[in-house]
């Protein structure tokens, strides 16, 4: 199986065109700049529209619009994951929002702490810390999500949220992709990953 893997996109996603081909292409968050529903909505027209068979999305950060919304008629092929997830082909994907609202509580830490064990691919904004999450000094990941991905193993954990780290790590039995699309300055795009699972 083939993952095509983008993140923090923030409105300029009509501007990647030419994407390689994938089973799967899944958005870890950022789609929007500014939180609108104006936004969200031509993001999700726009992933509709795009040729894979199956396409899976979670909210990041700027994605404020869709705090506690619940998303009808999507295309039966498109999957927007919020602390949920879909088995495709025998392999599960759980996917974690990145919501100010639970950043300032103690709800993400919950949120990590109930990814299920058996998931096979996890789908998280925000990178576990120590992990292609560095800029400026700062290490810019969760612990808590660290601990638990350590716990649980999954074969690949995809997140997006510190444009400076775009790459791919193998670190034990997980590979890890930090799948930023836009550079540092938000100027220019990275190469989506491509990954094979």
């Amino acid at each position: 199986m083939t993952i095509l893997h983008l993140s923090d996109t923030h409105s300029q996603h009509r501007r990647l065109t030419r994407l390689p081909d994938a089973d799967i292409l899944v958005h870890s968050g950022d789609f929007t700049m500014n939180g609108s529903e104006q936004e969200a909505i031509d993001f999700m027209n726009w992933l509709c529209d795009l040729p894979y068979p199956h396409k899976i999305f979670i909210c990041g950060n700027h994605d404020a619009c869709l705090y506690g919304a619940k998303i009808d008629g999507l295309d039966k092929n498109v999957h927007y994951l919020c602390n949920s997830n879909v088995i495709i082909e025998n392999i599960k994907f759980y996917g974690v929002p990145m919501f100010m609202e639970d950043c300032i509580s103690d709800r993400q830490a919950r949120n990590y702490a109930a990814i299920p064990a058996d998931t096979n691919v996890l789908i998280t904004h925000c990178p576990p810390y120590g992990i292609l999450d560095f800029d400026d000094g700062i290490n810019y990941g969760s612990i808590e999500l660290l601990t638990r991905v350590e716990e649980i193993k999954p074969r690949l954990h995809l997140f997006g949220h510190v444009h400076k780290q775009h790459g791919v790590k193998k670190d034990g039995s997980t590979i890890f992709s930090n799948g930023a699309s836009m550079n540092g300055d938000y100027t220019n795009f990275n190469f989506p990953n491509l990954i094979e699972i």
